[in-house]
């Protein structure tokens, strides 16, 4: 038998980005249990005006996935990147930060439905995501990333400048078939410029750089 010590790969991830990554897995874990009960459509966001909308879902829908794959890349890209902003910024502003470009990533993606009057259903940690995207590429321009299939590493502003304005094209494009929540993640982005800007202004954007 053994014994897992305090250098097991969950005690090395910050508490913040620790503790979301293990919600995330617990509710898609229930989703999965208790998909005849319909969990996943009592957690996600509706519409407004479907009638099955209620303000709580703003919250529960960035914690919300069904397939697996969708998990792995938000949480896998929370882990990258989440945790250097959480050491940048501490536990409390991360935390701050993620719950509010979340928030506002499912409120863009209901003024954008309604504004098109069309019914959508809308689950997934990536507004936040996004969010914590911009946050990095704003805070540490210049770290190389690798991005799949691209042979070179390129700036951190660069990735997100690229990302902004693909997921740009295919709000607008509203291609058949894509069912991708393309200006939530713009949301997420949105807000998280906001917030950045917001705390240089107040001049509390004092974080404790490590690279």
């Amino acid at each position: 038998m053994a014994i897992l010590g305090s250098n097991n790969f969950l005690s090395s991830i910050p508490q913040v980005t620790r503790n979301l990554l293990i919600i995330n897995v617990i509710v898609w874990g229930a989703c999965f249990l208790f998909q005849r009960m319909g969990l996943v459509y009592i957690l996600g966001l509706y519409s407004i005006h479907t009638g099955e909308f209620y303000i709580y879902q703003l919250v529960t829908y960035m914690f919300t996935h069904t397939e697996f794959w969708h998990l792995f890349f938000n949480m896998f890209a929370l882990y990258m990147f989440g945790r250097s902003l959480e050491y940048y910024w501490g536990p409390k502003r991360f935390l701050i930060y993620y719950m509010i470009t979340g928030i506002g990533a499912g409120l863009i993606q209901l003024l954008v439905c309604y504004l098109q009057g069309i019914d959508t259903f809308t689950i997934g940690a990536s507004g936040s995501v996004f969010g914590i995207l911009l946050a990095f590429g704003m805070i540490f321009p210049n770290i190389p990333l690798y991005i799949m299939f691209i042979p070179i590493p390129i700036k951190a502003k660069y990735v997100v400048i690229g990302y902004g304005l693909l997921e740009l094209y295919f709000g607008i494009s509203n291609r058949a078939g894509d069912n991708v929540a393309h200006f939530a993640h713009l949301g997420g982005m949105l807000f998280g410029i906001f917030m950045i800007l917001y705390w240089k202004k107040k001049g509390i954007d004092n974080g404790n750089r490590f690279f």
